[in-house]
């Protein structure tokens, strides 16, 4: 494909990108960022695509990997890595709100309510935040898989309840 028409193609595409930009990032100026880093890597790459494929498919591959790769890199920058001796802050992200005073008062309660459930909800429930998977409570409480899952359920339910002021 020659320059000149592959920058026609591209730009006659813009309108269709923007519009899947802005389903992946559900936000007007990160489409917009999206859009212009498709185009510039597009064009960047004209060398690399091959004649007889289809341009639309990918160009619009090229934008989905940008996003994927955008995303994941947010994602891990979010993260802190625990470095103390202690293990406090358990790697936590950066916005749980455990460092702040607050946030530890409001994790006293959750548990004073977490106790406060009768056991056949308190237990699965336990268990489930500790990091048991279903059939391994199931197993262990020698109950249904739908009964555990159904308790837990449950509970998150009456916890959201209790708590849903502070929304």
């Amino acid at each position: 494909m020659r320059a000149t028409d592959f920058q026609t193609n591209l730009m006659s595409m813009q309108s269709n990108l923007l519009n899947f930009a802005y389903m992946l990032t559900a936000n007007r100026d990160d489409a917009y960022d999206l859009l212009q880093d498709t185009t510039l890597k597009a064009l960047d790459n004209q060398d690399k695509f091959a004649d007889n494929t289809n341009f639309k498919g990918w160009v619009f591959t090229i934008m989905r990997n940008i996003f994927i790769n955008n995303y994941r890199r947010a994602s891990r920058a979010a993260t802190i890595v625990d470095t103390t001796d202690t293990l406090f802050h358990l790697n936590l992200s950066q916005d749980s709100g455990i460092a702040a005073p607050e946030g530890s008062f409001t994790a006293q309660e959750i548990t004073a309510a977490i106790n406060s459930f009768s056991d056949e909800y308190r237990v699965p429930f336990s268990m489930h935040v500790a990091g048991y998977k279903y059939n391994e409570i199931a197993e262990k409480m020698n109950l249904p898989l739908g009964t555990v899952k159904s308790r837990i359920f449950f509970a998150r339910k009456r916890l959201q309840e209790r708590f849903s002021d502070y929304r």
